[in-house]
């Protein structure tokens, strides 16, 4: 757990206590919490792009082949 003491406007303070209150949450800590969480799977959640998502699909059609020990195959 990370301390910290930092500097909101007024705004980013009513924001915060609006999540807090609306998400009936105990502190504004959970609230940041929430807001960063959220935030952060939008941000940095990248979305994969189409020609390596292609590369992956044409992959799969692949043939494999069965190695039952490793080791001494790639040794």
């Amino acid at each position: 757990m990370v301390k910290a003491i930092i500097n909101i406007d007024e705004r980013a303070n009513r924001v915060i206590n609006i999540v807090k209150a609306k998400e009936n949450l105990k502190d504004k800590s959970d609230a940041i919490n929430m807001i960063v969480e959220l935030y952060g799977k939008e941000m940095l959640e990248a979305e994969l792009r189409p020609e390596f998502v292609k590369e992956l699909l044409e992959s799969q059609k692949e043939r494999t082949v069965k190695i039952k020990d490793f080791a001494s195959h790639y040794g």
